[in-house]
């Protein structure tokens, strides 16, 4: 085992760092594009997620998702609490402490349920959707996180590749928001009111802190600073300005105006869209990638009028739908050339590879999709997911908390 680097670990540190700035980041993201009634109330739902997953990740998610395999599915509990997990580093990151580790992947494990509230924005009781994320979080991302990022996860060993999240993270929380929407229900008076963002320059701003943090959730998925982190980062701003520029220009040819919530969308499309494929691309790839998911993601977002669910503020049609294409994005595009432990795509003659990866969405999309709409239901069944029709007229901020985010 290799001993602790001062500059790795800075730089892991750094990056957990900008990885827990995204979840107050989609905050923003999300409360303003809600109305002036529900600001709070969907704030609320990313920041308390800060302390429920972080102590759930504590005591038993770290070592679900990477404890010693128990038959390619979950981690044991052997690491509860974290026996055991100190200064000295482990095999998943051999030159920064696995304390560093654990703690970047919290940041990880934190903002995954968080994304997925943006699909039931709202609309849902605040219990009710304290239990759905904390048995999400148990049930779906960490075995998930397991498979793919764990030792002796059952996809990794098959060869699926995921360099920072596309199936763990974005896959998974697009799977739950559509299960979500089907399950919850559309909002009170959809398809007959239009439901106007209340502050788009929150948004823009949560969409630049997102952007921020992104750097850390990519590029720190090397977990060293080394050459596959530098390509990571380039790689990450490159798909996020083509995603931007894509989506906005495809509004604008459609719509006749482009506009700056097309923007904010376009660039967390082709941010989330590069996330797995980040550290095993180059950035002529990268580019290709990002100019894809703003074109892909507006058209998957549009078809949910067509299909009449209500994702409220399109985690389907951009995260969901941006993790299964950047996994199969990473499946043509791979090279050796760039990250010699990932694998050559089919671009670079091994059509193999993006078979695996087309093989690994598969799996989580069924998985995902399936245990999030059973969990939903039964939740729903229990205590009720949704609000009052009362309560949802007032707003989530002063029928579930009492509270109004502004005065006048």
């Amino acid at each position: 085992m290799q001993a602790i680097n001062a500059g790795d670990t800075a730089f892991i540190m750094v990056s957990a760092a900008l990885v827990l700035l995204m979840t107050p980041g989609l905050a923003l993201f999300y409360a303003g594009m809600v109305r002036s009634k529900n600001v709070l109330g969907t704030m609320m739902q990313s920041f308390i997620l800060i302390a429920v997953i972080s102590l759930e990740w504590v005591y038993i998610g770290y070592s679900m998702a990477f404890g010693p395999d128990v038959g390619g599915f979950v981690g044991d509990l052997s690491l509860f609490a974290l026996k055991g997990v100190g200064a000295a580093p482990s095999d998943y990151a051999p030159t920064i402490p696995q304390t560093v580790f654990m703690i970047y992947q919290c940041m990880f494990a934190v903002i995954t349920p968080a994304l997925i509230t943006g699909a039931f924005a709202e609309r849902m009781k605040f219990v009710p959707f304290l239990l759905f994320s904390l048995l999400w979080a148990i049930l779906v991302y960490n075995p998930v996180c397991h498979w793919i990022w764990g030792a002796g996860g059952w996809l990794k060993a098959k060869g699926v590749l995921d360099f920072a999240g596309g199936l763990v993270v974005h896959l998974t929380s697009g799977a739950a928001a559509l299960a979500a929407a089907l399950v919850v229900g559309r909002r009170k008076g959809y398809g007959r009111e239009a439901f106007l963002p209340h502050s788009l320059p929150m948004t823009l701003l949560g969409t630049g802190l997102l952007w921020f943090g992104w750097f850390g959730f990519n590029g720190g998925s090397a977990l060293a600073a080394n050459g596959v982190a530098a390509a990571a980062f380039v790689s990450t701003h490159l798909a996020g300005m083509a995603g931007m520029a894509s989506w906005v220009l495809v509004e604008w040819i459609h719509n006749g105006k482009p506009t700056t919530l097309g923007a904010a969308s376009g660039a967390i499309a082709g941010l989330a869209t590069i996330t797995p494929a980040s550290g095993f691309v180059s950035p002529n790839a990268a580019v290709i990638i990002g100019l894809a998911a703003g074109v892909i993601c507006y058209f998957a977002v549009l078809l949910k009028g067509r299909l009449g669910y209500d994702d409220s503020l399109d985690v389907v049609g951009i995260h969901g739908v941006g993790g299964l294409m950047g996994t199969l994005a990473l499946g043509l595009f791979a090279s050796k050339v760039i990250n010699p432990d990932g694998a050559d795509g089919l671009f670079a003659g091994n059509p193999a590879f993006f078979t695996t990866q087309l093989f690994g969405v598969g799996v989580v999309l069924v998985y995902a999709l399936v245990v999030s709409f059973v969990l939903l239901k039964v939740i729903d069944l229990l205590f009720g997911l949704r609000l009052a029709p009362e309560a949802e007229e007032e707003g989530l901020d002063l029928s579930e908390h009492s509270e109004t985010a502004y005065t006048s």
